[in-house]
């Protein structure tokens, strides 16, 4: 018997998908309804395969640990995309910084469009 290989599509190609949904939702004690509507509310976006299989990476997992911190800290849904939305920011704002005391000699511009072309979309 012949096994069909498949290609993971990842957002960030270097975490790429590995756990299925059932794994994922085990992993993180949650039940696979929850990640679904993690999904359609914006918070997190699984690779797939190409047969449309959710793929969950350790990123993945980590924002759905992080997503069920906020939850028990009383957040609702929206509270929480914000809460991941700045802390994205954040997060690119301290790469900024410190790619630019790595190269002084570099404008902002030039650091933004760097950090702009390697972030997941």
């Amino acid at each position: 018997m012949a096994t069909k290989e498949r290609t993971i599509v990842a957002l960030n190609p270097n975490t790429g998908g590995v756990y299925a949904i059932s794994v994922a939702a085990e992993l993180v004690g949650t039940g696979q309804q929850n990640l679904r509507l993690y999904e359609r509310r914006g918070l997190l976006e699984p690779g797939r395969t190409e047969g449309g299989t959710r793929r969950y990476s350790e990123d993945d997992l980590v924002t759905l640990r992080r997503i069920a911190e906020l939850l028990g800290q009383g957040l609702n849904l929206s509270g929480i995309r914000l809460v991941l939305t700045l802390e994205n920011e954040n997060q690119s704002l301290r790469s900024q910084l410190l790619d630019r005391a790595a190269n002084p000699g570099t404008t902002p511009r030039q650091t933004r469009n760097k950090t702009d072309a390697t972030a997941p979309r």
